[in-house]
């Protein structure tokens, strides 16, 4: 922070510890007495951009920023809330220094208005959310080609049913696991000792251990889960079901996402969109071409002809056999590999034949090349 950050985070401290004279902070905000956390959480944010020291030179616009700050402060809390609509604001000052709140509740303006302070803090009461998790979903080649509808069952933790009977107002707490102990040290000098606290839970919230109507915070809950496979998913790729996890209070539950796993298939390996295969064939065809009907994965037959001689490791292209395309784009190709199966052995007769079929050998040439 700037000295001139600290110097005016120090005004503003003595200015929200000064303000004696009464307020009506719902005039301030410019919200009536029935707005709800929302509309005056929106309206305090435009107060503080009108009245911020750093935008506003104008004579008077720093007390008005920390009229406003002080009117949020309380609006926004329930309890000082309540206390400040029965008993005004002398009622609330008196509650404050019997031991019911700081004085301010460590409220911190600059942290409300700029969503984490000079330092660029992250903003402790900022919902925070359980773990995401990750879970391989296991599928065959077939079931990607034709895509397929799976239903799963998963086992979460989720709150009990009145689990926000049991919290409880805690000023001490500055977000779920973190309680800020103020410290006075001296007059006009306070010392903020940041600590690891389970049971708060939000800002100003706190579990309270024990309570009858929720023994333990979660329990365990079974849902069943449609899990939508695509024709054309590939491998890695995520279907996710967002906030769906374990929840926990003062936490958004996170997302659950299966991640595609593709089972090995007898006949095609995948590359994208493209499927490949060896076909192994006799030397006859090879020589001589052939007719063969083949299966694509959802069983529909189709034809390929060669009508030409095949080398070995002759590599044929069939269009659109392949795997289906994203979005209904069409189909990738199917690459066939042929291996010739060659004869072991053969007859003296079927040698003669084959060589006037296929006219002088190389003994016939006396060995030269």
């Amino acid at each position: 922070m700037t000295r001139g950050g600290v110097r005016l985070v120090a005004v503003l401290q003595l200015l929200l510890a000064c303000l004696a004279h009464a307020a009506d902070f719902y005039k301030l905000l410019g919200v009536s007495r029935d707005a709800t956390t929302k509309e005056i959480k929106k309206a305090y944010r435009q107060a503080s951009l009108k009245y911020h020291p750093d935008k506003n030179k104008e004579e008077g616009a720093a007390e008005k920023f920390a009229e406003v700050a002080r009117a949020y402060e309380v609006l926004s809390d329930d309890e000082k809330k309540e206390i400040y609509d029965r008993h005004g604001e002398e009622g609330l000052k008196q509650h404050e220094q019997r031991g019911g709140g700081g004085g301010g509740g460590g409220f911190d303006p600059f942290e409300q208005f700029f969503g984490g302070g000079f330092g660029g803090r992250r903003r402790q009461d900022e919902e925070q959310r359980t773990p995401s998790v990750e879970i391989p979903l296991h599928v065959t080649l077939k079931q990607l080609y034709l895509g397929e509808q799976i239903e799963v069952e998963y086992h979460r933790q989720t709150l009990c049913l009145n689990w926000e009977m049991c919290m409880k107002t805690n000023n001490e707490c500055s977000g779920p696991g973190v309680r800020v102990v103020r410290q006075q040290l001296a007059p006009g000098f306070v010392q903020q000792v940041q600590q690891r606290d389970e049971r708060c839970i939000a800002r100003g919230k706190m579990w309270h251990k024990n309570c009858k109507e929720c023994p333990e915070k979660t329990q365990t809950e079974k849902i069943e889960l449609t899990i939508d496979v695509q024709p054309g998913y590939r491998v890695g790729e995520h279907i996710t079901f967002e906030e769906v996890t374990d929840e926990k209070p003062g936490h958004k539950a996170g997302d659950l996402r299966f991640v595609i796993v593709e089972e090995p298939h007898s006949t095609y390996h995948r590359e994208k969109d493209n499927l490949y295969m060896t076909l192994e064939i006799p030397l006859v065809d090879a020589l001589i071409g052939f007719s063969m009907t083949l299966k694509q994965l959802d069983d529909t037959p189709f034809t390929i002809t060669v009508d030409d001689v095949i080398d070995c490791d002759h590599v044929m292209r069939v269009p659109g056999k392949g795997m289906p395309r994203r979005n209904g784009r069409g189909f990738g190709d199917l690459y066939i590999t042929f291996e010739v199966d060659f004869p072991v052995d053969l007859t003296e007769k079927q040698k003669d034949a084959i060589a006037k079929i296929l006219g002088t050998s190389s003994d016939d040439k006396g060995g030269e090349l």
